[in-house]
């Protein structure tokens, strides 16, 4: 397999907009800081978003559920990596995926690829679209509060197009492996929304600055954000001009032949880049900027990255994770707390 996946989900009922509103679902990391937690589990190297943390469903079934109270599942795409299809609980949670919407990836070279490989896809059949992106390996407590904010972007950016919309969460603590982002002025045209400038792009800070960015206001960068998907590919043009080449030589061989050979092609020449440090903050740093950001309070949210924030949240929110959580890993913390 090596484009998109088949069979089909039931329909929505969510109420449709025009142009269309899509998302895209960040999956194809490896998850290798978390590898040796999840091996514990384990033991097959199944990468983090497809593990199951907390219920009945993995960190990718979790996104899914979040992303289609907004969005239609034959409007969502799905990024993984060929690799990744070797674990029969990927095949299984990919299964029920549209025809068409789970684009597969040679290989994973970071986030700015991992964005743009299906955002191709996306606009082949929704050329006009509004998209939001979501990462896969996030803890959102209040799903229903986060996904308001979510509607807010949407509705901001319909509103004026020329911007992409970061979702930035109020910090809980002071966690220097995160991104941060400095909020400006409000933006005129959409004081309603509450959405600000974004006056500076911090990503993973030093240790010693965390918590003078905090007082002066900085918030989490989620990662997940709202944009119109030609304004995002013309700033990819012009701020990653090599990088926007290798996927306009994509999106001409997309629905051909050649697409399997022309995207192996690419990935193998293709240096990693992530989308953060690659684009976001060179994006920051012009005048005017087209980032902004929407502020998120009230909503527990965590990047699982680490062993320690999975813990973390889990016993903050009061949560008893799966039993092979509880049995092999906590008794250990126990010991040793």
């Amino acid at each position: 397999m090596k484009s998109s996946m088949i069979l089909t989900s039931p329909s929505l009922l969510i109420t449709t907009h025009s142009p269309a509103r899509c998302g895209i679902v960040l999956a194809g990391g490896d998850g290798k800081r978390l590898q040796p937690f999840i091996d514990r589990l384990r033991g097959d190297g199944l990468p983090k978003q497809y593990m199951n943390f907390i219920g009945s469903r993995s960190m990718l079934e979790h996104t899914f559920q979040r992303a289609e109270k907004l969005i239609s599942a034959d409007h969502l795409f799905t990024v993984v990596n060929q690799d990744h299809l070797r674990f029969p609980d990927v095949r299984r949670q990919l299964s029920s995926r549209p025809t068409g919407n789970v684009v597969v990836q040679p290989e994973n070279k970071e986030t700015g690829p991992g964005l743009l490989l299906p955002l191709i896809h996306l606009i082949k059949r929704y050329p006009d679209s509004t998209v939001v992106v979501f990462p896969s390996d996030h803890f959102i407590e209040e799903a229903d509060l986060f996904m308001v904010h979510v509607e807010l972007a949407f509705r901001a950016v319909e509103r004026d197009p020329s911007g992409l919309i970061l979702l930035g969460m109020e910090p809980s603590g002071a966690e220097p492996e995160y991104g941060y982002i400095l909020p400006g002025q409000r933006v005129e045209s959409l004081l309603a929304s509450g959405v600000r400038e974004v006056s500076k792009f911090i990503e993973k800070p030093k240790p010693s600055s965390v918590r003078a960015l905090i007082l002066k206001g900085a918030l989490w960068n989620t990662m997940v954000m709202v944009f119109k998907a030609e304004m995002l590919l013309d700033l990819v043009r012009r701020t990653a001009p090599t990088l926007f080449g290798f996927f306009d030589r994509i999106a001409e061989a997309v629905g051909t032949g050649s697409e399997t050979d022309v995207v192996e092609e690419v990935y193998r020449q293709l240096e990693p880049v992530n989308f953060s440090q690659g684009l976001l903050v060179p994006l920051s740093l012009q005048l005017p900027s087209p980032l902004l950001v929407l502020p998120v309070r009230g909503v527990h949210w965590s990047d699982w990255g680490s062993e320690r924030r999975i813990l973390s949240a889990l016993e903050k929110t009061g949560h008893p994770g799966p039993t092979e959580l509880n049995s092999k890993i906590r008794p250990s913390v126990a010991a040793n707390g």
